[in-house]
């Protein structure tokens, strides 16, 4: 494992073959995509600011010989450009971004630098020097608050507030360079990603990082509604594989974009059930009014993403939820 900053670099001089640039690798999301292409076999330069990612999700992948890290920020002039010249990667797989739906409506200028300039400057790069393919981290945040399921990528997009309109707009944006260069794109709109080193601000799937935090502690939780509101839950070593499928399988189409779900609607009550079977003398739910405007119902279609990457989730709720407890250092009476 080599580090460098952006004043300067130490390469080890080992043959880069297939070699893919990972963008927001010390992240939730990240740090687990690097840990799959390394455990494929891949080489992998991995780029992070450390601004809400930590080098601890990185432990394993910093005594890698074939992983590199990079402390950069990739909106910042010139930088991706660097590093396209620098390593010829096949592949990015563009994950940095300000990943807080709070953050963005709040702060819509950092919005916009950190969720579109920056993948603008991804493109550019990919273009100019000729990286072969792009994988954008978008999400389901692009089809907004819809009452058809399962979502499939032929529904309407219609996002709510600034963290999903930027999203669909890097989407049209790499859709757009595809279409003039040559360059293959694959859009993956995740749902809700839970798992280990899932910070509690964290857009996905929030609701398991409190529960974990409320069950664990003793202290509870706190339910909104009748509980039988659903999301697609999805664990964050499958999104891993997804996006480690998304930048090496052989593609059919220049620009593709697919839902990455596990096609399974399940309820709050169900999430209940497991941590109470976990944590089976942690208090009782407080349940409250449900909060008005809160998306009742969420589930994706995975057919896409099985047809054209051969990617299908494994993790069930059950196996998932004791994986991240296990990983937490929580201990459990299950």
């Amino acid at each position: 494992m080599n580090i460098r900053n952006n004043n300067g670099f130490h390469s080890n001089k080992a043959t880069l073959d297939r070699l893919i640039v990972v963008t927001g690798a010390a992240g939730f999301i990240g740090s687990h995509t690097t840990d799959e292409l390394l455990s494929l076999g891949h080489r992998v330069v991995g780029v992070d600011d450390l601004s809400t990612g930590r080098i601890g999700n990185l432990g394993e992948s910093m005594r890698n010989d074939r992983f590199e890290f990079v402390k950069a920020d990739v909106s910042g002039p010139e930088m991706m450009d660097w590093l396209c010249q620098r390593y010829q990667p096949a592949a990015i797989i563009h994950l940095a971004g300000l990943v807080s739906v709070v953050a963005a409506q709040e702060n819509p200028g950092r919005n916009y630098r950190l969720n579109l300039h920056a993948t603008q400057q991804v493109a550019e790069a990919a273009r100019s020097c000729g990286v072969p393919r792009v994988v954008f981290a978008s999400s389901a945040a692009t089809y907004g608050n819809t009452l058809a399921l399962p979502v499939s990528e032929e529904t309407p997009t219609r996002p709510e507030g600034l963290y999903g309109s930027c999203k669909l707009a890097s989407e049209h944006l790499l859709q757009g360079y595809a279409s003039s260069f040559d360059l293959e794109v694959v859009c993956l709109r995740y749902f809700n990603v839970y798992g280990s080193r899932q910070t509690g601000d964290s857009p996905y799937a929030g609701v398991i990082s409190k529960f974990v935090e409320g069950f664990s502690s003793g202290k509870g939780v706190t339910v909104f509604g009748d509980g039988r509101q659903s999301r697609d839950f999805i664990h964050v070593r499958d999104v891993a594989r997804a996006n480690a499928l998304a930048a090496t399988v052989p593609l059919e189409l220049r620009t593709l974009v697919a839902n990455v779900c596990t096609g399974r609607q399940q309820s709050l009550n169900e999430v209940l059930s497991v941590f109470g079977n976990l944590f089976p003398h942690a208090p009782a739910p407080r349940r409250e009014t449900a909060r008005r405007g809160e998306i009742l119902h969420s589930c994706g279609d995975p057919a896409i993403a099985k047809r054209h990457l051969g990617f299908q989730a494994r993790t069930t709720l059950d196996e998932g939820l004791r994986h991240l407890i296990d990983h937490s250092g929580i201990s459990i009476s299950a």
